[in-house]
């Protein structure tokens, strides 16, 4: 479902301000809290599954988390107040409403996608735990929103109530293991705290752009392209959850190094090898000791070699090909990693961040020159079996 009408559906949500009636830092947008809520998801269901011995499925939970995060931008910007009660009381009008314009917006919309979507909103009791998890990952990440922004509206109307608001709200998912771990302010908050850093990091730094997109939110992009080019090559659900989470937390060091252009890392020989072992390094030291040991090795399997195609044998990553996971290793147990296709998929964002701004009027010699570069090395080109030249034939050149 990599079509010019899905992409460009994706990254309105990096248009939706949240908070737009508070006193507020840049920083808070749809995008980037959908984002942030993925990443606070994993915490929780990883929690959940050591602590509880709870038994997820990954799979759902990804799906669900794709579902509100399209479900939410359909809506628009609603008062998350309003936005309840209207559900509580609407919710089926609404969401046939929903499914309707994304079938309008999106035409190429697949069948079984949106009868998922349809059952997963429509029957109360599909996906349960998994539901579960996602709304306290969304309460979680809007906490992390209004803590920042109350000390500015401290004293204004309505404040206390939306404080009050949210700690209720989490107060009901206190029997999750992670909801009270977090309440302590131990490390897992402070990894939360350490990621949501990638929400005020700027891609394209250098460049004026609209929509402003955010390392934070950019990684949520290339999760979800990511996971539906794994369905498209009829990955197993462990290959699917794998590129989802290797797409979501491949730039993951940025937070410590910041976004170092790919031009600078070729600019001297040998440059991109130092910045891996410095990142490589950094991880270890300021991320890992934030996490349980036992998740030490999910993350670097995801942080390193992030665009390498990948399997895990005898708890080792060894690289190999996407035609060789297509015939050998396509089966829980491998953790397949398909990373070719996942850079694609993070080249594709890169290009669609420029091209939608110069469609907007807004360029600069480095977007240009980027757009060029990144069209021609994708001229024709096929992944693994996902044609990414014909993605990048649907986005007229700017003339």
């Amino acid at each position: 479902m990599l079509t010019k009408s899905f992409i460009e559906f994706l990254y309105e949500a990096a248009h939706i301000q949240r908070w737009n009636e508070h006193i507020r830092p840049s920083g808070f947008t749809e995008l980037d809290k959908q984002a942030h809520k993925m990443m606070i998801v994993y915490v929780l269901a990883r929690h959940e599954e050591d602590d509880h011995g709870a038994e997820i499925n990954w799979r759902l939970l990804i799906e669900g988390g794709i579902f509100e995060f399209m479900q939410r931008n359909a809506l628009t910007d609603i008062k998350p107040t309003i936005f309840h009660e209207m559900m509580r009381v609407y919710g089926k009008e609404l969401n046939e409403w929903v499914y309707q314009e994304l079938r309008r917006r999106i035409p190429d919309i697949q069948d079984d996608f949106m009868q998922k979507m349809q059952r997963y909103f429509e029957e109360p009791g599909y996906a349960a735990m998994e539901k579960k998890l996602l709304r306290a990952a969304h309460y979680l990440a809007t906490k992390w929103e209004f803590e920042l922004i109350y000390h500015f509206n401290e004293g204004i109307y309505g404040s206390e109530d939306t404080k009050a608001l949210i700690e209720n709200e989490l107060e009901d998912h206190y029997d999750l293991a992670a909801v009270k771990k977090l309440a302590l302010k131990g490390k897992s908050s402070k990894f939360i705290d350490l990621v949501g850093q990638l929400r005020f990091q700027k891609r394209w730094a250098q460049s004026p752009r609209v929509p402003e997109t955010s390392v934070m939110g950019h990684v949520l992009l290339v999760a979800i392209m990511g996971y539906f080019c794994a369905v498209k090559l009829n990955a197993c659900d462990e290959r699917i959850v794998g590129d989802f989470l290797c797409g979501l937390f491949h730039d993951l060091p940025e937070v410590l190094t910041r976004d170092i252009i790919s031009p600078v890392k070729r600019s001297v020989p040998g440059l991109d090898e130092l910045i891996k072992k410095i990142e490589e390094r950094l991880v270890a030291e300021k991320i890992l000791p934030l996490l349980p040991y036992s998740w030490h090795e999910d993350i670097l399997y995801y942080t390193q070699n992030e665009f390498s195609n990948r399997v895990r044998i005898n708890g080792k990553a060894e690289q190999t090909t996407i035609e060789e996971i297509n015939a050998r290793y396509n089966e829980p147990g491998y953790h397949a990693i398909d990373g070719a296709v996942l850079k694609g998929c993070d080249n594709l964002a890169a290009f669609v961040e420029v091209w939608l701004s110069q469609r907007y009027g807004i360029s600069s010699p480095r977007m240009e020159e980027g757009e060029r570069a990144i069209r021609a090395q994708y001229k024709d080109k096929v992944i693994g079996g996902i044609n990414f030249g014909r993605v990048y034939d649907e986005f007229p050149i700017k003339k």
